[in-house]
């Protein structure tokens, strides 16, 4: 099934130009908020020149949006309903400006960037420019430009649908619009209560002990979490990724509260040369404010430090999304031909540990849109939607590392509910009962 069509529109190499008249101090600093209706606004520091011959201008991404084909079609109809064109806002503040009234932070000026997106809906392969260059800084007061570009390129992704809640070993579908086709399946299990930590290069065996979504909902107050672990596998039944909690998931002293300090984490492992290798690790805890926290990091093959891919936060209360979305320093990845197969499981994967055992690649290979995936509020039925850049997939094992991912990311909202609050049963084992 080929990847769904998705466009990105990226906002890189903002610069400020000033006349030798109006300069500023050289304390003074400069922030953007770009803005474009429906989406979060996002900011970033910019620099500011003189002279355009001192403008050194690189290729720096700023901020990016993010459209599927269905968002792209909504926001045309809204577009055409209102008679108004759908304008990206970029706002420019000054910070100790030491003149009018810029002093502050304030407000000083702003530019509008039309966006066709009619036109953006059967974007070609090499995607297009909509705006480039130097532009008039709007404000009453204002005699500077900013240099921007802004352009469309499209971004197609691999999307993937649990059709339960993981600790219900799910099937897992491969989606574009109305079609959808299985690729993997999820068995949840939970390892022997002597098993409190999985080698990093152990067998490639089924974890010992499984359960099903009918257990007892006998408890027994044992305020540790600990042992849960989901594999995933292809259609032929191998295993092609797993996650394995490998720290349990304990509440702070004098708290029911998993704290950032002691963190449960998961290993996010891949199957090779007979064995599971570790790829990723996901750490996660409650914030003071009650949202889950969370931090990923790749662990290179061959390598001794681990690099954080994303460190973020999710509401409790509403769920959200995980993201791996890496924008400042690169520029987006595309491969809008892609049409790797997943459901026929081919391909083993180890040219992912092929490469050099630094670990600097992994900022080379992981740039751009990476993946995201939906996460349900604390108790609420939860079925991940995953989106998988199409140039992170390869062979089947590339998507289903991140299928493991999301089902662990899903998993530590449970794993850091107050220990003062039951588990649902499915989440509980019969011989020793979690909180």
């Amino acid at each position: 099934m080929d990847p769904c069509p998705f466009v990105r529109i990226v906002i890189g190499s903002l610069a400020l130009k000033f006349s030798a008249e109006s300069k500023p101090p050289p304390t003074a600093t400069f922030d953007c908020k770009i803005k474009l209706k429906g989406f979060l606004t996002q900011s970033t520091t910019i620099p500011a020149f003189i002279q355009e011959k001192d403008a050194i201008l690189d290729s720096r991404i700023h901020a990016c949006f993010n459209f599927s084909k269905s968002e792209l079609v909504k926001l045309v109809d809204k577009s055409n309903s209102r008679g108004k064109p759908c304008s990206l806002k970029i706002e420019i503040y000054g910070d100790n400006m030491g003149f009018g009234c810029f002093n502050g932070g304030k407000l000083l000026g702003s530019v509008l960037v039309p966006l066709d997106l009619k036109s953006l809906e059967n974007i070609g392969h090499r995607g297009v420019v909509i705006k480039n260059g130097w532009v008039s800084v709007g404000g009453s007061s204002s005699t500077a430009e900013l240099n921007l570009n802004v352009r469309a390129e499209p971004d197609p992704r691999f999307v993937f649908q649990f059709d339960g809640q993981p600790e219900c070993s799910p099937q897992v579908f491969q989606v574009n619009g109305k079609n959808k086709q299985p690729v993997f399946t999820c068995k949840f299990s939970f390892r022997n209560s002597g098993d409190r930590n999985l080698r990093s290069r152990s067998s490639l065996s089924e974890p010992s002990t499984s359960t099903s979504c009918f257990s007892s909902d006998k408890e027994t107050p044992v305020k540790e979490r600990k042992g849960w672990s989901i594999t995933v596998h292809d259609l032929s039944g191998s295993p092609v990724a797993a996650a394995s909690m490998v720290t349990p998931f304990v509440p702070s002293q004098g708290s029911d509260r998993v704290s950032k300090s002691n963190p449960g984490s998961w290993l996010i492992l891949r199957p090779g040369d007979n064995t599971w290798k570790p790829w990723g690790r996901l750490e996660a805890w409650r914030e003071s404010n009650g949202e889950l926290g969370y931090r990923f990091e790749i662990i290179p093959d061959g390598a001794t430090d681990a690099i954080t891919l994303v460190n973020s936060t999710i509401s409790t209360k509403k769920g959200g999304k995980i993201s791996i979305d890496i924008v400042n320093g690169a520029t987006p990845l595309t491969s809008p031909n892609s049409s790797f197969d997943l459901s026929s499981g081919s391909g083993s994967g180890s040219d992912f540990g092929s490469q050099p055992g630094s670990g600097s690649w992994a900022h080379l290979l992981y740039r751009g849109f990476v993946m995201s995936s939906t996460v349900g509020g604390d108790g609420k039925c939860s079925k991940p939607e995953v989106e998988v850049g199409v140039q992170h997939v390869s062979c089947a094992e590339d998507a289903a590392a991140f299928v493991a991912l999301a089902a662990a990311m899903d998993l530590s909202m449970d794993a850091c509910r107050s220990f003062s609050q039951k588990l649902r049963k499915e989440l509980r084992q019969q011989d020793q009962e979690l909180w």
